[in-house]
């Protein structure tokens, strides 16, 4: 676990001109605000929950909940959108049993929406972590989910394999 200490010894105690900062670097630390955390924001500043909350629900550079392992982002932009990048959305809902900003119960998926992901030449497109999928079709998406779970397990047993050896 994370030392919160190192994150609240960088800012002055009671300075709520610090909150914003507090909270980029519990997120970058976490990858979300655990609630533990925001209350030791609020004990360190001085501040109410209700505002705290206030900010991290406001920016949305900042999650109240936990990432996946992987994130999918789904362009909603308008070359897209024409190429039907609303029936890839329900796909891969149905597909990972999840909607639009949510993560599958064993945290190894994130389902985003996007604005644009700036590859129109190529709609409609999605992007999982780094990688980027261009005129995917419905039918490639169990391929597509399913790359990405056979990546998991192999990773699994090669962390299994050096803990034993």
């Amino acid at each position: 676990m994370i030392n919160s200490d190192k994150i609240f010894t960088k800012y002055t105690k009671n300075d709520r001109s610090n909150l914003i900062g507090i909270l980029q670097d519990i997120q970058e630390e976490y990858n979300y605000l655990p609630e533990t955390m925001l209350k030791k924001t609020a004990e360190h500043l001085g501040l109410a929950m209700s505002t705290i909350y206030g900010v991290a629900t406001f920016y949305n550079q900042f999650r109240l909940k936990p990432l996946g392992k992987n994130i999918i982002r789904v362009c909603r932009g308008t070359a897209c959108h024409v190429k039907n990048s609303a029936n890839i959305l329900y796909a891969l809902e149905n597909e990972l049993k999840i909607s639009a900003g949510e993560t599958t119960r064993d945290k190894m998926f994130t389902l985003e929406t996007v604005a644009c992901i700036g590859a129109c030449s190529i709609a409609p497109v999605i992007n999982v972590n780094d990688e980027y999928f261009g005129g995917v079709s419905i039918k490639e998406i169990p391929k597509i989910i399913s790359k990405f779970k056979k990546e998991e397990k192999e990773t699994d047993k090669k962390e299994l394999h050096e803990k034993l050896s």
